[in-house]
């Protein structure tokens, strides 16, 4: 009897969660119906973000049973690099203190969990002195992340209005006791040195896309379909919209782009946060340097999927600018990369980490799973070569960091 509620109620619930994304579907078509085509940029807000049915507002999208996985997920090895990189930088810099660890769009909380490991293991931090920050727009997936880096019981919800923690809407504390905040934006971290890690974060962020046609830049619209089948399909706007008469004055060499203005504000934030506070910052993502057109597209079950079908159910991704990130922080940051991944890993020796691992391991299931890891990381036909590194150090740092490069980019 209670295997059959427990069918029942699985099934009651996957009918009520397609009458949600149904409703959401039928919202969107409602929007253009009244409003017109929309852009691309506002297509992935309302897809990812909205409240009612966006894809990161649901539960868990992350790991196997997701519809992607990343590197941190893959093996721990990731974020013990991540976590020495970061120690390695920081005692180069005089060992600031007190420091701000601030990550954009921590997932399920996994490489934070990895590098507070190192962090903890290495002791050379006191813990009264390291502070937490994360910033994340889903209050389901802040759930999942304060479950793996909180002590049980620590985690308590704050009023985004409190004087004391003006943004932020969450709090815990690490199992060392070191303060974790959680905010939706990163204007709303305390001003203070911080490094600044964004993994997988850029390539999710609202994209404009355009076309020039003739002399002049179109940009791709997202309309509903006049065929009976009432879906959704690209257009070119008739005339120049405001996105494309700003957004296009610098590019020369494409007759196709992409370009997200969230990006570069978000860029200007951090540039002027390390400028101002001192710190520095280290982004993971696929991407190019200025020289890819159409990249947008989506995912759903670890595959490719059509990104006008069915919104709310596969993830929106485009590939990184890393160009226009260096382009977004004007003269205030100076920076490294982008070098592939499999060459920042290996210059930070995670041949030896994975040696040392597979030392301590004494189950063959175990050093299969480290190895395997190991190859999707480096190996080039995985995330080797795809994935790109970049790091940025305030520009009043430029000889010196001339003179004692970043390690990881020699």
């Amino acid at each position: 009897m209670n295997q059959f509620r427990r069918i029942f109620a699985c099934a009651r619930r996957a009918q009520v969660f397609k009458r949600r994304r149904y409703s959401f579907f039928c919202d969107i078509k409602s929007k253009i119906k009244m409003t017109g085509p929309i852009s691309i940029a506002e297509y992935m807000r309302e897809v990812l973000t909205n409240p009612k049915g966006g894809y990161y507002m649901k539960n868990d999208v992350f790991g196997m049973r997701g519809d992607f996985i990343t590197s941190p997920e893959i093996s721990q090895m990731f974020g013990e690099v991540v976590a020495v990189w970061t120690l390695c930088e920081w005692q180069k810099l005089g060992k600031p203190l007190p420091l701000q660890l601030i990550e954009l769009g921590p997932g399920r909380g996994t490489m934070m969990q990895d590098i507070l490991r190192v962090y903890n293991k290495l002791d050379i931090i006191g813990h009264n002195k390291l502070s937490i920050h994360l910033v994340e727009i889903s209050r389901s997936m802040s759930k999942f992340q304060a479950k793996a880096l909180c002590l049980p019981d620590s985690v308590s919800e704050l009023d985004e209005t409190d004087d004391n923690d003006f943004g932020c809407y969450q709090k815990g504390f690490s199992s060392h006791s070191s303060p974790i905040y959680w905010y939706s934006d990163i204007r709303y971290v305390p001003k203070a040195f911080s490094i600044v890690i964004a993994h997988e974060f850029f390539d999710a962020l609202p994209i404009h896309k355009f076309q020039k046609v003739g002399n002049e830049w179109r940009e791709v619209m997202i309309d509903v379909s006049e065929e009976e089948s009432k879906q959704l399909r690209y257009v070119l706007s008739r005339n120049p919209t405001p996105a494309s008469l700003l957004l296009t004055k610098e590019e020369n060499k494409r007759n196709h782009f992409e370009v997200s203005p969230q990006t570069g504000i978000i860029m200007e934030q951090i540039s002027l946060r390390l400028e101002e506070n001192g710190g520095f910052a280290l982004i993971i993502d696929y991407g190019h340097e200025g020289e890819k057109t159409d990249t947008f597209r989506a995912f759903s079950q670890h595959s490719l999927h059509d990104p006008l079908i069915e919104p709310g159910t596969a993830d929106l991704t485009a590939d990184v600018d890393f160009s226009y990130l260096r382009k977004a922080t004007g003269n205030r940051l100076f920076s490294l990369g982008p070098i592939p991944q499999r060459q920042f890993l290996s210059n930070m020796h995670i041949d030896v980490r994975l040696k040392k691992l597979l030392e301590t391991r004494y189950r063959i299931e175990e050093k299969e799973h480290l190895i395997s890891g190991y190859h999707m990381l480096m190996d080039k036909d995985k995330m080797g070569e795809r994935y790109k590194i970049m790091s940025f150090f305030p520009a009043v740092l430029t000889e010196f960091l001339q003179k004692f490069p970043a390690v990881g980019f020699g």
